[in-house]
């Protein structure tokens, strides 16, 4: 069946998919739209090039939120012409790109090939490529990036040749300190830039190839019974009687309000139960930070989350964080669950209260995230299985889920509620040490 025009209507109707896929017109062949999972679309033009032992082309013309389809079908018109007459459009862009400067690079990267990424990932893109990749290595043709010029641009952001600290408003700072993990990162990141160039035909191999990187410095960290305990008895106390001010050889005192005689400060109620909850549903703290209460379903026991760094995604929950979000006072005028300082807002992160509770409970190299993979050991260890956990956990990937393998080997085999009841037994302080040891003989 001959398929129709390619309309403003149909263009407009075109659904998204599990994977991109191509909408072609029938009335101008090799023009169409191809529509990509995010639900990006852009003009495409398809021709052959080089005769009968030739090889297909593929051009992008431009996004269809930028150009109009009527522009777009002109542009497609004058390039398959050129094609008729032995014209390679892709391949002129290719030679003109192939001299184009790894800044420019970057910025196309940016613009065109990172659609699917989240906003905050994109955020930190950026910064790494401003911050690092441009300052050393911008004004290169990315057609004399090199194995060597790679190794030696990780070196120089590991000894700190990009560090700065310069002000970024009145009262902002940017501090970039380098390292041998930011270098990682950093390489990583460099490397699907590359991988970008070479699948667009800019280049044909990717320089980041056999670079070896630096361990990133992200050790795993998961949380034991007695830790948890401590955790637990430190959270009560924020609560109920406020943490004492001088922490850390007087560090946090400089958060300490003027013109007070206090010696304690209870902390904020919402962001002690941001934390609960990331530890007892094995949350990123972006989506608990986030969450707002048209995504809670107290009633099936459900979190709804609309977007989180996989897509959307439902967390179940146990009763332990059913409770917490029952008795969490809703603000009027405010969605969002852990309300901030301003009347709509959410509260933009938990450094402080986490800084202050760790170092009180005598844990002050525990990270956040964590508590995320405390969660995780916990449901390895009881014998879910890894399919289990990393479908709770919403990896997108197996592989993923398998760095919790070697909590998995316990021969016995619960499910349901063990994660989080465990979990809450153990916050539950010294007096329920009994009870989360019956329950960890139980798993």
């Amino acid at each position: 069946m001959n398929k129709p025009k390619l309309t403003k209507p149909r263009l407009d109707a075109l659904a998204t998919r599990q994977t991109d896929y191509v909408e072609w017109c029938g009335d101008l062949p090799g023009f169409g739209v191809r529509v990509r999972p995010s639900g990006s679309k852009s003009f495409i033009v398809q021709y052959d090039f080089g005769g009968r032992n030739g090889v297909t082309r593929k051009v992008t013309v431009g996004k269809a939120d930028k150009i109009t389809l009527a522009e777009a079908r002109k542009q497609a018109q004058a390039i398959l012409a050129k094609a008729e007459l032995g014209g390679d459009e892709a391949g002129e862009r290719a030679k003109r790109r192939g001299e184009m400067t790894v800044a420019q690079l970057c910025d196309e990267y940016l613009a065109e090939g990172c659609e699917d990424k989240k906003a905050s990932t994109l955020a930190t893109d950026k910064g790494r490529i401003e911050r690092h990749i441009k300052p050393l290595l911008g004004t290169r043709r990315i057609g004399e990036i090199e194995r060597g010029d790679i190794e030696r641009f990780m070196r120089a952001v590991a000894n700190g040749k990009t560090a700065i600290d310069v002000k970024t408003g009145k009262q902002g700072r940017a501090i970039v300190t380098g390292g041998k993990g930011t270098a990682t990162r950093t390489v990583r990141l460099l490397g699907g830039i590359f991988s970008y160039a070479v699948s667009h035909g800019y280049l044909t191999t990717n320089p980041r190839h056999g670079v070896k990187v630096y361990a990133d410095g992200k050790g795993e960290r998961f949380l034991s019974p007695d830790e948890l305990q401590r955790l637990g008895d430190a959270l009560r106390e924020a609560e109920t009687v406020g943490l004492p001010w001088q922490l850390n050889e007087g560090v946090l005192t400089k958060h300490r309000p003027r013109n007070t005689s206090h010696q304690r400060e209870v902390l904020d109620p919402y962001a002690l139960a941001a934390i609960r909850l990331l530890l007892l549903t094995g949350c990123r703290a972006g989506e608990i930070l986030n969450l707002e209460w048209a995504h809670v379903d107290l009633d099936t026991g459900f979190l709804n989350l609309p977007a989180s760094k996989t897509g959307a995604k439902k967390i179940w929950l146990g009763a332990p964080a059913l409770q917490i979000l029952a008795e969490l006072p809703r603000v009027q005028g405010n969605p969002f669950v852990i309300i901030g300082e301003k009347a709509d807002k959410p509260r933009s992160d938990l450094k402080r209260p986490w800084k202050r509770l760790t170092a009180h409970a005598g844990m002050s190299d525990l990270r956040l995230h964590d508590l995320r993979h405390s969660y995780a050991s916990t449901g390895a260890a009881s014998g879910m299985g890894l399919g289990m956990v990393g479908k709770l956990l919403g990896h997108a990937s197996p592989t993923t889920t398998a760095r919790y393998s070697h909590f998995a080997d316990d021969p016995t085999r619960r499910a349901s509620e063990r994660i989080a009841n465990t979990i809450s037994a153990a916050l539950g302080g010294s007096d329920s040490s009994a009870q989360v040891h019956r329950i960890r003989e139980a798993l």
